[in-house]
């Protein structure tokens, strides 16, 4: 059965008639040489008032995952549960809007690292890959050298450093370096590095290793704003830059052609109110001609043929689905090595 269905797969991909529509390539097609995908998606800050970083980077996280990117290769770490935060009027839920339009909760969130588990050890660690033997699959980063990697980070930061649970900090420089050692260790083709905090283009003014694009919410000396008040809960729920960057992603579908140069512009100073640090030049390609998908989307590795392919599904022996259906009992009783009812009745 599993041959028949990927024949009829390949069939309907492949042979099925396609108008020419269907049948275009987008130029920018080929013009990436990565391999697969990945986001590493954190909130760093713990705390009810601090309900919008955790909106934020579930917003995100809904995006990435909408767009194609498995739970299987999205690291998820949030600093605290706000869902089933007692003060939360509505439990088990986290809103990015007071119209409460999406639950950017949901029912199916993987959430890999949680509460006390994010630090700055951690992060660090599942940068690098030395993480500690026996650590499950779903707390590593396996990327490699075909991958890009989004990394998003929402938080409370200063000039040069970003705060952990309000009790430990990352500096900019042990944050490009952890970046270098990816770089020598061939664990990203390029990296996109997202951070969304006060004084956020800070956090990328020492990065030193090639092939990242960098983009901070505000510049060095600004505040990044929250953008609005949700009155059922009494607090920002959502930050400026991370509203309008999630207005453009939810515009974005798997086959969209929209750039990283678009996305850049998403949060000009007249509605961020900060203005949006861009970095590029450790990063080879122009921006314009990098479609958004090849960062927040899946990658699926298809070879596109323009001629008709026959194909002659196997024949199936007819004595073979016989003796399927009269195959033996594969369970047998056995009986228990101890008759305890005979040492009973001795007793």
């Amino acid at each position: 059965m599993e041959m028949l269905s990927l024949i009829f797969t390949i069939f309907f991909l492949v042979l099925a008639p396609r108008t020419q529509a269907d049948a275009s390539i987008p130029h920018k097609f080929a013009n990436s040489n990565h391999t697969n995908n990945w986001a590493v998606l954190v909130d760093t800050s713990r705390f009810w008032f601090n309900y919008r970083h955790v909106a934020n980077v579930l917003s995100i996280y809904r995006s990435v995952k909408r767009l194609g990117i498995p739970d299987s290769q999205i690291i998820l770490m949030i600093a605290d549960d706000m869902a089933c935060n007692p003060r939360n009027p509505r439990p088990a839920t986290v809103f990015n809007n007071a119209n409460q339009h999406i639950n950017v909760y949901g029912d199916d969130v993987e959430v890999d690292y949680r509460g006390y588990e994010v630090t700055v050890e951690n992060f660090v660690r599942l940068l690098t890959g030395r993480l500690p033997p026996g650590t499950p699959r779903s707390k590593q980063l396996l990327s490699d050298e075909g991958s890009n990697i989004l990394i998003y980070l929402t938080g409370h930061g200063g000039d040069g450093f970003l705060k952990f649970q309000d009790s430990e900090e990352i500096t900019n420089q042990e944050m490009s370096d952890a970046l270098e050692q990816m770089w020598q260790k061939q664990r990203y083709h390029e990296v996109f590095f997202i951070i969304d905090t006060c004084q956020a283009a800070s956090m990328y003014e020492r990065f030193y290793s090639p092939n990242i694009l960098a983009v901070g919410s505000s510049l060095v000396g600004e505040d990044s704003l929250s953008h609005h008040v949700d009155p059922a809960i009494g607090v920002y729920i959502i930050d400026r830059y991370t509203f309008y960057a999630l207005e453009f992603l939810e515009s974005i579908k798997p086959n969209s052609d929209r750039t990283v140069a678009e996305f850049l512009k998403v949060c000009p100073k007249s509605v961020c109110i900060s203005t949006v640090g861009v970095r590029t030049d450790l990063y080879k390609r122009n921006p314009e001609e990098v479609p958004i998908t090849d960062f927040f989307g899946s990658v699926r590795p298809i070879e596109v043929i323009k001629e008709i392919i026959q194909v002659r599904l196997p024949d199936i022996p007819k004595a073979a689905t016989e003796n399927e259906s009269h195959s033996t009992k594969k369970y047998v009783y056995v009986p228990p090595f101890i008759n305890f009812s005979d040492d009973i009745k001795q007793y």
